[in-house]
């Protein structure tokens, strides 16, 4: 009964057409939707019109909420299940939007939230995800990310794939996957690359991933998923096969889009 109220919504929802004026701010503000082929914007647009709505949204640090900060945010956010399940982010019921970076206040629970963990330390911080509980960000970093290609780093889809991780109910860099060899392969490739950048930071040595990954495996999976949308063609480079894993994780190709992209520049 629930999932056919929930569908009968999303029906609805899709009846109206995507405003002309968000098609404009992900134009400004998002620079990976420049990459995406008509069919894949088509998605995207139906992707963020149910975000939008059947997520809760909160401004706070005196942060006046805009259509533009829920659409820059959402046009990240969607990207990476663009051609996964419809129902990937169910476990994402409150985004909290700060102005900028900031010492986060404790916070009390919802009605229908259970005690959160923290996927990051405590601090000043551009963002955040809770094993149970919402997703925050800081408005700068989200705009920021958006706007830049191929700096490695966004808040968006770093916060948001820690929620990825965490759908079998562990944050623990592996999210979850089709069946055992998916897993079996996973693991292999994810560990070793893992454990290939704690031995380079170890010896002083310059790593492709940003140093952050090697703080444990669930933010190795973040890292990992900001440079595999971000510099794609850098981390086929560098790390094949954690690029294939991820491609099929995800099922996109990111590189093959920047190929293109940058052929038409």
């Amino acid at each position: 009964m629930f999932r056919w109220w929930t569908n009968r919504r999303r029906k609805k929802i899709l009846q109206e057409s995507f405003p002309p004026a968000w098609e404009d701010i992900i134009g400004r503000n998002f620079v990976h939707y420049s990459m995406l082929d008509d069919d894949e914007r088509r998605r995207l647009h139906k992707l963020i019109q149910v975000f939008i709505v059947e997520k809760s949204w909160e401004g706070c640090g005196g942060l006046a909420l805009t259509d533009e900060i829920r659409v820059t945010i959402s046009a990240q956010a969607c990207l990476l299940i663009l051609n996964l399940p419809h129902n990937t982010y169910e476990n994402v019921e409150t985004i909290i939007v700060y102005p900028s970076d900031v010492v986060l206040p404790e916070r009390k629970l919802g009605f229908f939230e259970t005690t959160m963990e923290p996927i990051e330390p405590e601090g000043p911080v551009s963002g955040q995800a809770f094993e149970q509980g919402p997703v925050i960000l800081a408005w700068d970093a989200a705009l920021q990310g958006g706007r830049e290609n191929g700096s490695g780093f966004n808040v968006v889809y770093h916060e948001f794939a820690h929620k990825l991780d965490i759908q079998d109910g562990r944050a623990d860099g592996t999210p979850q996957l089709l069946d055992s060899a998916k897993y079996r392969d996973w693991v292999a490739i994810c560990s070793r690359e893992y454990l290939r950048l704690l031995k380079d930071i170890e010896k002083g040595k310059r790593t492709f991933l940003d140093e952050y990954g090697a703080t444990d495996e669930a933010e190795f999976f973040a890292v990992a998923t900001e440079h595999f949308f971000d510099q794609p063609l850098l981390m086929i480079k560098s790390a094949p096969e954690l690029y294939r894993v991820l491609k099929e994780f995800y099922c996109q190709d990111p590189a093959k889009r920047a190929g293109k992209y940058f052929c038409t520049v």
